[in-house]
């Protein structure tokens, strides 16, 4: 009895604390940068989750010009002290206590690296940090010193989102209808035009979709890959993709094409999973079917073609772009042409 009256107590003090946060961050009347001073000092440490909350909650508010003063704002005023660091160097030079090492390290990183790590409490912060980020990138476009600030989430990002955290999970036609619908939208290379054309990708047996998630957005897939399993090597993704092709037995597979792989979040762009996922499914496949032999890829160039059609005027080589448009040149001119295409594009 005793055991559970203090259960009880302490379920209705929890109780009580929580709905004081909630309730102390609604009623909050600072604006977001005295709220991120606040977090960042002792009373951030005390009642860090509700505070964060309510700079979420205000974030959410602003209009895009109170955005980029929101971002300048971490940009400049939680920027490095490059005095005070120019010091801590000096002095570490010639003294390299841990004590001298432990202040220069503090020093060197910028004050808005603190501010995400303890935004990053309540439940949904870390989707809500990545969501920020694709605010962020759009604005620098036309504020490239922000990049600085871009800098700190893509660090931080990298070290949340990092392999170890990450969860493979296979996505078929039983899989929630709520992450289904995010695969349709967020397929970026062959585009899903209906609830036929994903059954098509997910229901037959010689057709696997595996996707990564993190435990912070178990519902939001991070990047996901599309993969067909035949009998050999494919020449185009056209064959895959035939609504009137016949199935094939998994078991009778010895190939695994990748055929479509997709980024999901716009907010975690140069956090790079894709290595990692094709290696993981590999592995999956290989422990799965023992047959494959081969794992290949076939990677679409985007804006090849429209890029090829404005070629064949060329006197150089307009004659190679006509071809390839008209499926006959070989395939040494294909991928001459591709890595043409390629360079003018990084220019």
């Amino acid at each position: 009895m005793t055991v559970q009256r203090n259960r009880f107590l302490t379920d209705m003090l929890t109780t009580l604390f929580d709905r004081s946060d909630r309730l102390r961050g609604k009623s909050d009347a600072r604006d977001i940068k005295d709220l991120c001073r606040a977090l960042l000092s002792t009373e951030g440490v005390i009642s860090g989750q509700a505070l964060a909350a309510t700079v979420f909650d205000q974030y959410r508010s602003l209009s895009d010009a109170e955005k980029v003063a929101f971002f300048k704002f971490l940009n400049d005023e939680l920027d490095i002290d490059a005095q005070a660091l120019a010091t801590l160097v000096t002095t570490y030079a010639t003294d390299q206590t841990p004590e001298a090492f432990i202040a220069l390290s503090q020093t060197a990183e910028p004050k808005r690296q603190e501010l995400l790590r303890r935004l990053n409490q309540p439940m949904g912060a870390t989707a809500s940090i990545v969501a920020m980020r694709v605010d962020l990138l759009r604005i620098l476009k036309e504020h490239p010193e922000l990049a600085r600030t871009d800098h700190d989430f893509v660090h931080l990002l990298r070290s949340w989102f990092n392999h170890g955290f990450l969860v493979l999970k296979a996505i078929n036609w039983d899989t929630p209808a709520r992450i289904l619908d995010k695969i349709v939208a967020y397929e970026a290379v062959h585009q899903i035009n209906d609830l036929d054309d994903l059954r098509r990708r997910l229901y037959p047996p010689d057709r696997r979709c595996f996707a990564f998630f993190h435990p912070a957005m178990p519902d939001e897939p991070l990047i996901f890959v599309e993969v067909a399993l035949t009998e050999g090597i494919p020449g185009s993704v056209t064959k895959l993709l035939s609504e009137g092709r016949t199935p094939l037995e998994a078991e009778d597979a010895t190939v695994a094409v990748f055929y479509s792989i997709s980024n999901c979040q716009k907010g975690l762009a140069r956090i790079s999973f894709g290595n990692q996922l094709i290696k993981q499914v590999v592995a999956e496949l290989s422990l799965a079917f023992s047959q494959l032999r081969d794992f290949v890829t076939l990677s679409p160039i985007p804006g090849l073609n429209r890029w090829l059609a404005t070629q064949t005027i060329n006197e150089e080589y307009g004659h190679v772009a006509a071809a390839i448009l008209e499926d006959r040149a070989p395939p040494q001119d294909v991928r001459a042409m591709a890595a043409r295409y390629d360079v003018g594009k990084a220019r």
